[in-house]
């Protein structure tokens, strides 16, 4: 079963803001990883999360050498 739901093309232009289009162009770019079903494209949550961090301008803040070590 799957462990976390899959976005549409509509709930992504939401959250990051963007137009719908924009995320459908991303997908058919190969940019952003989708899975067809039907005539509707999904994103899993994770392959949208890697999108996010590979066009981030910076590493997260918490892998600084300056930042305590985490168990």
């Amino acid at each position: 079963m799957l462990s976390k739901p899959f976005m549409t093309t509509h709930e992504i232009a939401e959250l990051l803001k963007v137009r719908e289009q924009t995320v459908r162009t991303w997908i058919h770019q190969q940019e952003l990883r989708a899975v067809k079903l039907g005539r509707e494209f999904r994103v899993a949550v994770k392959d949208l999360e890697a999108f996010v961090n590979e066009h981030a301008t910076r590493e997260p803040s918490w892998t600084n050498t300056d930042a305590p070590d985490r168990p």
